[in-house]
């Protein structure tokens, strides 16, 4: 089979994702791990006396030779794809090839074969978290107490800094860390448990041997690496899938509120952030002058693929009848790889945005000028009630003064609200010019933001499991 740009391919094939995580989810891996799995069950049953030391010593030296071109052939003249590799497996290893599998139903290969690659992937992904984290808790300490206006309703609002704005994210990749590092550990085999996972056929091959058919179990889960779970049916429950979904999901949504708070600040009106832009990188096809957020973009274009496998994911979950449907198959070919490689593209462009995204200081100190001042307002009303003033009067005397400055301020005349407050005689009997002036700096009016960015920080850099 040889696919090119002549026919569909998806652009996760090509396009997106690390060639580290396409390999985890490519059918050669696939069926490297099968064999794995067949050469682990054949070394548990030699030591049960039914395989001899020789067939595994055959199937080991064969553990590499994928052949999928004759696996399909087969597949295409018996219709199961598990099957034709059973046999070609089986043509390769004349002396073994009437054991492999011996004893086991298809979900006994694939969905111990799925387990580890799902451990490998998610692994990757936690690397992929960790080089981002640290990259943020870099630029999160570097801005700590770099007053900018804040933002409710995409409306100015008080001061915040950049570093606690950055931080906001960082908290929420830290815990999905967490959440991956717990699932990683979580992820478990079906194991070795027959057609309806009670094992009855292991038994009956196991008879008189001493071995029992929960220690073989035992002993190919160990030599895979992974942990089993005490119960199955034909397959292990779908609740991990959607597990691991779910955590997937929860990393997309942190990143793709980070890029779309970026593509906000990237416009021109704020101006205050923007993505690494290369020398020759054309913005637009018809207008020369653009410098779109793409990278951005395509992350939050790419969470939403990722959010949406939650769906499938629950749907397989829920519905799998009785012992076994076949109606989960086909999607998770599908959606399992397709999560993990659009998250590890997102991770990828992240992380080149963080450590190349530009913070205009010309742009801060502009929206500082015009909007700052409104939030230190609140400053001097505590200090005008803390010398005696009435708070409701002073209230009022404010408002209209900011009512005043903002009709200037979108007008484009500047904002005259410093000297018009400086001014006003009502607020100058409890307070002296001088000092009206100094409480309406608001760069100095940032509450704890820096001290809690640097709790987020330190977090960061603390030793991860």
């Amino acid at each position: 089979m040889e696919y090119g740009h002549s026919t569909y391919i998806s652009p996760l094939t090509w396009r997106y994702g690390s060639d580290e995580m396409k390999h985890i989810f490519s059918e050669e891996h696939k069926r490297k791990l099968l064999r794995r799995v067949w050469i682990a069950l054949a070394r548990a049953e030699s030591r049960a006396g039914l395989v001899t030391e020789a067939q595994v010593e055959e199937l080991e030296a064969h553990k590499d030779d994928i052949d999928i071109e004759r696996a399909s052939e087969i597949e295409n003249e018996i219709h199961h794809d598990l099957m034709a590799e059973i046999r070609t497996y089986a043509e390769q290893c004349p002396g073994a090839g009437g054991i492999i599998h011996l004893g086991a139903t298809s979900m006994d290969a694939l969905d111990n074969a799925d387990a580890v690659r799902y451990r490998e992937a998610m692994a990757v992904i936690i690397t992929r978290l960790d080089a981002l984290i640290d990259a943020m808790a870099e630029k999160a300490e570097a801005y700590k107490d770099t007053a900018t206006m804040a933002f409710t309703h995409i409306q100015p609002a008080e001061i915040t800094t950049i570093g606690y704005r950055i931080s906001q994210t960082l908290q929420d990749l830290l815990d999905d860390r967490d959440e991956a590092v717990a699932v990683l550990n979580d992820i478990r085999g079906k194991g070795m448990k027959g057609a309806v996972g009670t094992g009855a056929s292991y038994k009956v091959l196991l008879a008189g041997t001493g071995v029992s058919s929960m220690e073989l179990e035992k002993m190919v889960m160990d030599e895979l690496g992974i942990k089993a779970f005490d119960a199955a049916t034909q397959t292990y429950t779908r609740k991990q899938d959607m597990r691991i979904i779910s955590v997937l999901s929860s990393v997309s949504a942190s990143l793709h509120r980070f890029s779309l708070d970026l593509r906000i600040l990237q416009s021109p009106p704020i101006g205050e952030f923007s993505e690494p832009f290369g020398r020759k990188q054309v913005g637009s096809s018809a207008m020369p002058f653009k410098r779109n957020p793409i990278n951005s973009e395509k992350i939050c274009s790419l969470a939403r693929i990722v959010e949406s496998q939650y769906q499938a994911a629950w749907m397989n979950a829920s519905s799998s009848i009785l012992e076994r449907t076949l109606d989960d198959s086909a999607n998770r070919r599908i959606f399992m790889p397709e999560a993990f490689i659009a998250l590890d593209e997102m991770l990828i462009t992240e992380l080149r945005i963080v450590k190349g995204m530009n913070i205009h200081s010309v742009a801060t100190e502009r929206l500082m000028a015009d909007y700052g001042i409104f939030a230190a307002t609140e400053r001097l009303l505590m200090e005008l009630g803390r010398r005696g003033a009435d708070r409701q009067e002073m209230h009022e005397v404010i408002r209209e003064e900011s009512l005043s400055a903002w009709q200037s301020v979108q007008e484009g005349r500047g904002n005259p609200l410093r000297k018009n407050l400086m001014a006003d005689k009502r607020i100058r009997e409890y307070i002296p010019e001088d000092e009206i002036s100094a409480l309406l700096d608001a760069r100095g009016y940032t509450g704890d933001a820096e001290e809690r960015t640097m709790l987020v920080v330190e977090r960061a850099r603390k030793g991860r499991a």
